[in-house]
């Protein structure tokens, strides 16, 4: 058995099953009992306000419309009473909408009864666990349940059966440029470019790194590549007055070696006299950074 799947039912089943969500009683309509499943009409459904997911793909709602109407909804979603014949999506808005493009007129459901705050939790990790989320997605998820549901790392990694690792990688995400969470976003570049760039302190040679990526096509592996190289420092030969790069000049040094994709070192004494060392290890790399430089 995998034991993080296991991991995953535990964590959703003990929020649908506690006695705060789940209700045996008549509910208000006095129709249907809560806890129960049952059939009911798509217009008495109102969106989850505390839907995780921003981006629906067209095609692939249409897809899983077709697939409705042929065969009918095979998982209900989950909804919760609201009053007389009224109710709220707590997980399952991708059913929900597909039903919508297929025409259907009533859906299965769970009946919950849950507060807000079990509401966005419900809806936060069977998103995580079920729905194709973008990298980025995944990370304000994890982040959301850490702040608004007062989750620890720990707990977090029960209900999502993940390990604090892979959590902490996701939510390092949301610490980059804007620039860059939209090109995670678009899919212009994977989770493991952007975990490279993390590593990257300077926001500049990050965005420079991030064109590269895209316009020559660069592989994780030679992102990797260019970071460790950026953050090799050659050995600086000793002189009469050594002199620590200011910021501003080791920032435009990272800058260059980025935009060249290999090592630069300068050099520079107090009396602002220096030198600029470009590194290259074959006669081809020189050709090509004598034309990136003429370019």
């Amino acid at each position: 058995m995998n034991p993080k799947k296991k991991a995953l039912g535990r964590g959703l089943s003990a929020i649908l099953e506690s006695p705060e969500t789940d209700i045996t009683s008549t509910d208000i309509s006095g129709s249907f009992v809560a806890g129960a499943i049952a059939s009911l009409p798509v217009a008495q459904i109102e969106p989850n306000p505390f839907q995780p997911r921003e981006d629906f793909d067209p095609e692939a709602l249409n897809d899983l419309a077709t697939s409705i109407k042929e065969q009918g909804i095979i998982q209900p979603i989950t909804v919760r009473k609201m009053g007389y014949d009224k109710y709220q999506l707590i997980s399952g808005e991708r059913r929900l909408k597909a039903s919508k493009l297929a025409g259907i007129e009533e859906i299965p459901c769970y009946i919950r009864i849950a507060n807000d705050q079990q509401m966005l939790e419900m809806a936060l990790v069977e998103n995580i666990q079920r729905e194709s989320l973008n990298a980025l997605e995944i990370a304000i998820s994890y982040q959301r349940l850490i702040d608004e549901c007062e989750l620890t790392h720990d707990e977090l990694s029960q209900r999502v059966g993940k390990n604090r690792t892979t959590i902490s990688n996701y939510i390092r995400l949301l610490k980059l440029p804007a620039e860059l969470q939209v090109s995670i976003r678009d899919g212009k570049i994977t989770m493991g470019h952007a975990r490279a760039l993390i590593n990257i302190d300077d926001e500049p040679t990050q965005i420079t790194i991030l064109h590269n990526i895209i316009t020559k096509d660069l592989s994780v592996r030679e992102v990797e590549e260019i970071v460790r190289n950026l953050s090799r420092q050659p050995v600086v030969k000793k002189s009469a007055e050594p002199r620590e790069l200011p910021v501003e000049i080791d920032s435009k040094r990272q800058h260059i070696a980025a935009k060249l994709n290999t090592k630069v070192n300068v050099q520079l004494n107090n009396k602002g006299k220096g030198s600029i060392v470009i590194s290259f290890n074959s006669q081809k790399e020189l050709e090509r950074l004598l034309s990136d430089l003429n370019g």
